[in-house]
């Protein structure tokens, strides 16, 4: 008998308690609702209800299923309580109104609903299917709607003139159109979040994080706002403000497919790979929405988070069919290949791209240059914005040459950005201003150098030299004519400043130059030479058009003047090209 009960005793102690919340009949409604089972998803909508009555979400979940059951009064009556008692924000209840009046084919109280919604709704989530339901009800009516403006429009036109930009990756036009919208329309929220996240993209965190706090005065329960509020908190490592925003954004269940994409994307990204693999399969079994590679990328590496090998391989396999041309979905089943080997620096990202190391590989094996995707990838160009600003020397090198290959308007607007940074390094600072040289920038640039506010003009070549001859000029273009596909453009920048430094040490007693090719030949050889690059006096004298010993006498002079052994030290300990951390 005692057996008997030390038996029920411990299987009593191996029941797992059912944690009884919002969420959880929220999750049972959801799984109802998939399966038509629409008395069922009632029951459990107004369960989640009991259980946070004061969360206009799930009345209007509430009010959703009533709609699908045919019940519009008793909809409406709730959407009406919705915009008048608990939240007034909730302007999109106006919209689903308007479907129940339409539907009841009271239509002049689905047109005065509609209007309502249009006059204020500034977010515009529906604003197509409404501007379809205003044409239909000029039909049903024989008249115009009595409209006297589309809140959502106004500002439209720029706003989605900025978030082309920023899909493009040019956040810096993106950022002067968003705030040019704030200040004429201080509540456009979208305009705040995306604003916020171009600071974030171009690592400019503390104006991003002003400004979704911003959104957040205006509108605290802006789950937009909150999923990005979440992110910067990560990555300021603040966890105390992190740990409370995490256990709301758990509970929250959204409705809507952009909703539950923007806190999919969310919790994978602050590491809740559960709730985020929960969240994209719901989303999957959408019909317009599984034909995407990137979603079903995101569902995979959040079932890999969770240990759910086999169902990442077959997510990931399904985005390479989706998306053949494309070496993503193929680099992360290789690296799911080695996680389940046990290798411990394999690693999964949510980021629809290449690593930036693996994108670094791409462009240092084009003999190209960088490769036109990875010019045009929108995280490709935010990965080079952060690291040049908060990258270490070495990365911060390799970054200044990338976006000289890339050589658009927003590039220079970075590059001339970061002259002024007082605390960057002036080496890294006369490469910038060596690429913005090289990519046709020939005004006067604005810098401070040395620690000091400076005006770098348009020479030809900078210099402090009195005077600068054209004689010297030749040289550098024999040189630069025969190097600028074979160096990058920090080795460029060396071979001038070589030359400029060699001048100015022996000026005026400056050597007579008959043949500027002899001295070029021994620019590009010491260069190289500087940068550990495999060279020889017979291959740079054929390439040059001069003898050996010409070369070899011109190379030895400068060496003399300027010690070439001691920065041959200096370039390898400091600016190794050779890895990127």
């Amino acid at each position: 008998m005692k057996e008997k009960k030390r038996e029920a005793i411990e299987q009593t102690a191996k029941i797992i308690p059912i944690q009884w919340d919002a969420t959880f009949f929220f999750e049972r409604a959801v799984r109802s609702l998939d399966r038509y089972h629409y008395d069922k998803a009632l029951k459990y909508f107004r369960r989640a209800v009991e259980y946070e009555p004061e969360n206009p979400v799930n009345h209007c979940n509430m009010a959703g299923i009533m709609s699908e059951m045919g019940n519009y009064e008793e909809s409406n009556r709730i959407l009406k309580w919705i915009v008048d008692e608990l939240d007034p924000t909730m302007t999109e209840c106006h919209f689903y109104m308007a479907n129940n009046y339409a539907n009841m084919e009271m239509y002049e109280a689905a047109e005065g609903a509609l209007i309502h919604y249009l006059e204020e709704d500034a977010d515009g989530q529906y604003l197509d299917e409404a501007e379809e339901m205003m044409e239909l009800l000029h039909y049903e009516l024989e008249r115009p709607a009595p409209l006297t403006n589309i809140k959502a429009r106004e500002g439209m036109v720029e706003h989605d003139q900025a978030r082309k930009l920023l899909e493009e990756g040019k956040f810096t036009e993106a950022v002067r159109i968003l705030e040019k919208i704030i200040e004429e329309q201080p509540e456009f929220l979208a305009a705040r979040n995306n604003l916020a996240l171009a600071y974030y993209y171009m690592g400019m965190f503390d104006k991003a994080m002003a400004t979704i706090r911003e959104a957040l005065e205006l509108e605290p329960g802006n789950l937009h706002a909150l999923c990005n509020l979440g992110i910067f908190y990560q990555h300021a490592g603040d966890k105390d403000s992190l740990t409370p925003l995490l256990d709301l954004l758990r509970k929250t269940a959204p409705f809507h497919q952009e909703h539950v994409f923007k806190l999919a994307t969310t919790m994978g990204i602050l590491g809740e790979h559960e709730a985020a693999y929960r969240h994209f399969t719901r989303l999957l079994k959408d019909a317009e929405l599984n034909l995407d590679p990137c979603l079903y990328h995101y569902a995979a590496v959040a079932a890999c988070h969770i240990g759910r090998y086999a169902e990442a391989e077959r997510l990931w396999k399904q985005a390479a069919k989706l998306d053949p041309e494309s070496d993503i979905p193929r680099y992360y089943m290789e690296q799911l290949a080695l996680i389940k080997a046990g290798d411990q620096n394999a690693s999964v990202s949510y980021h629809y791209h290449l690593p930036f190391e693996e994108q670094f590989k791409l462009w240092e094996n084009s003999s190209d240059g960088l490769p036109e995707h990875l010019k045009r990838d929108p995280l490709v160009r935010s990965s080079f914005f952060w690291a040049l600003r908060h990258g270490d020397q070495n990365t911060k090198l390799q970054v200044i040459q990338a976006l000289g290959m890339i050589a658009d308007n927003e590039v220079k607007d970075v590059l001339r950005a970061f002259l002024l940074e007082a605390d960057e390094d002036d080496y890294l600072k006369r490469i910038a201003v060596f690429v913005l040289r090289t990519i046709g920038v020939q005004e006067p640039l604005q810098a401070v150098l040395e620690g000091k506010a400076t005006v770098i003009e348009p020479n030809r070549v900078p210099s402090r030299l009195p005077v600068w001859e054209d004689k010297w000029q030749e040289v550098v273009e024999a040189a630069m004519s025969r190097v600028n596909k074979r160096f990058d453009l920090v080795q460029q920048y060396d071979l001038m400043t070589l030359w400029v430094e060699f001048l100015s040490r022996l000026y005026p007693e400056v050597p007579k130059l008959t043949k500027p090719e002899g001295w070029a030949a021994a620019l590009e050889y010491l260069t190289a030479k500087m940068h550990r690059r495999t060279t020889s006096y017979p291959e740079i004298s054929e390439r040059y058009g001069v003898s050996i010993a010409t070369v070899s006498k011109n190379a030895k002079k400068i060496d003399e003047v300027c010690g070439i052994k001691e920065k041959m030290k200096s370039i390898s300990s400091v600016f190794s090209l050779d890895h990127l951390e």
